[in-house]
């Protein structure tokens, strides 16, 4: 295969001297794609804009399965109106998941709405712009089939010692109050030599840690007829080299199998963690729900979770006020929650989703009645987190340091970041220790709270560091980012996707 360079020089390119923003509002999945958004952008000759600086282009990248998602989208816009009014050349751009749903209605809703585009055609962002800039009219482009598989595009990672890998996009179940089948399609699994390959790339440019994405990854392989090809794919990845971490999400409980549990098991690599959606407790709600599986299949499998790896934190998404859910089956959650005893659970108040069968159905739960069965459930799981954490004063974490998890770290004086189980420490650091983002420490619980730990050392000398290859990677890039000279080999800002084979039609 030939690679050839681009004649383009940066100054012919449509984005030269142009900066841009991207701002992202959802989940793991979103965060994977504005990292391809912006790795576009920047092959386009665009810049990041720096901290105050008033962007050319702002994009919105958001998701659309909460019915908050359209407020805070249409929100954000009409507080962007204003700067536009200001800004004659700033160029909006809005795309992913709510894009998709809502398409050219964003730009009635709208009007100084530059760009449409969706979930199928991320990569197109430059061209609509420019497009869009040429013709000096709104440009809205939705895909309803996957035009270039994300990881194929440019990259602009977020850190250095981590990346988001994307296994699988779509869903092929058919949940009652969901919408992300009608907006990312049916499930497409990526080949697994695409996958490794990615994440050696990733790992050549200083990551230690990777997160495996996809709508439900334990149905990965159902496009080429391996029933296991998850299980297969954690014990390759495993056999990386310099790949300390691997983690996952979300599996979905009706298609877990054993397999996996074994590969977590006798993978040193993939870390002790299990994010399981229950959905709800209550059996007559699944059903409703279309989840295929019930509450006594749901605590099997984290019983032989438990078995096979006893110190794993298990996390979880829980909707309140599913239509026709009565107080016994709010409280048929309320006992999995004691019984599962989650780590901590992402938890959500049913709303109607237009286009669901949900929204169809009858006995929608009073709003008063969902609010107050949320509290009910936030205060139990709060305890239950809290109880949890407890357990684990006194005992060593493996913390992977981070950027942006300590919102209070210059204060408290303490750096922030996740154990292997996920949890978030925060660790005191004696203030002469040069620690670095992807660095780890190995630090002793000394406090803990619903929803994170503390670690404070007893002695001056503090708790014991291991400097990283993300470490370094990290110093590169702060070195690059000044415009320091640094090693050929070293990280670059902007990484150009994967190559993959052009099929000719």
């Amino acid at each position: 295969m030939t690679i050839t360079e681009p004649t383009a020089t940066r100054e012919e390119l449509p984005g030269s001297g142009r900066s841009y923003e991207v701002r992202t509002f959802g989940c793991q999945m979103n965060v994977h794609d504005s990292e391809r958004m912006a790795g576009s952008l920047e092959a386009a000759g665009f810049h990041e804009a720096a901290d105050g600086e008033p962007a050319d282009v702002i994009v919105i990248n958001t998701c659309a399965v909460r019915e908050n998602a359209d407020n805070k989208l249409y929100g954000t816009l009409g507080h962007l109106a204003e700067r536009k009014r200001e800004h004659p050349g700033l160029q909006i751009a809005v795309g992913g998941c709510l894009a998709q749903k809502d398409q050219s209605t964003i730009v009635e809703k709208a009007p100084w709405v530059d760009v449409v585009f969706g979930t199928h055609n991320m990569g197109s962002l430059p061209t609509l712009l420019e497009r869009s800039r040429h013709n000096q009219q709104a440009e809205v482009e939705i895909l309803e089939a996957l035009e270039v598989f994300p990881s194929t595009l440019p990259t602009k990672r977020e850190n250095t010692y981590s990346g988001w890998v994307s296994i699988s996009v779509g869903c092929n179940n058919t949940c009652t109050f969901c919408i992300v089948p009608s907006l990312r399609g049916k499930e497409k699994d990526r080949r697994p030599g695409e996958i490794l390959q990615e994440i050696q790339a990733l790992v050549a440019d200083g990551a230690i840690e990777v997160t495996l994405l996809g709508q439900n990854v334990n149905t990965y392989g159902v496009e080429f007829g391996d029933k296991q090809a998850f299980g297969k794919l954690l014990r390759a990845a495993g056999e990386i080299d310099g790949l300390e971490r691997i983690r996952f999400t979300s599996p979905h409980p009706a298609a877990f199998t054993d397999d996996v549990i074994d590969a977590m098991a006798e993978t040193p690599a993939v870390m002790p963690q299990l994010h399981m959606p229950l959905q709800s407790g209550s059996d007559s709600v699944l059903k409703a729900m279309r989840r295929s599986y019930r509450s006594t299949k749901y605590l099997g499998i984290l019983e032989r979770v438990r078995e096979r790896i006893p110190h794993a934190a298990i996390t979880t998404d829980i909707i309140v006020g599913f239509p026709g859910e009565t107080e016994e089956d709010f409280q048929d959650t309320m006992n999995v929650v004691r019984e599962a005893r989650f780590a901590s659970a992402f938890t959500f108040q049913y709303s109607i989703r237009p286009g669901t069968p949900a929204a169809e159905m009858p006995d929608q739960v009073p709003k008063e009645v969902v609010q107050e069965r949320f509290e009910r459930l936030v205060a139990l799981q709060d305890e239950m987190s809290w109880a949890e954490n407890k357990k684990l004063i006194g005992s060593d974490v493996q913390v992977l340091v981070a950027t942006g998890e300590g919102k209070k770290d210059q204060s408290t004086e303490r750096l922030s970041g996740r154990a292997e189980d996920g949890r978030l420490v925060h660790v005191g650091v004696p203030a002469d220790h040069a620690v670095r983002p992807g660095d780890v420490i190995t630090a002793t619980v000394s406090d803990a709270k619903p929803f994170y730990l503390i670690a404070d050392p007893t002695t001056p000398e503090g708790f014991p560091v291991r400097r990283t290859r993300a470490g370094d990677a990290w110093d590169r890039a702060q070195a690059e980012s000044c415009g320091a000279p640094t090693a050929a080999d070293g990280p670059k800002p902007v990484s150009l996707g994967l190559p993959v084979l052009r099929q000719d039609s």
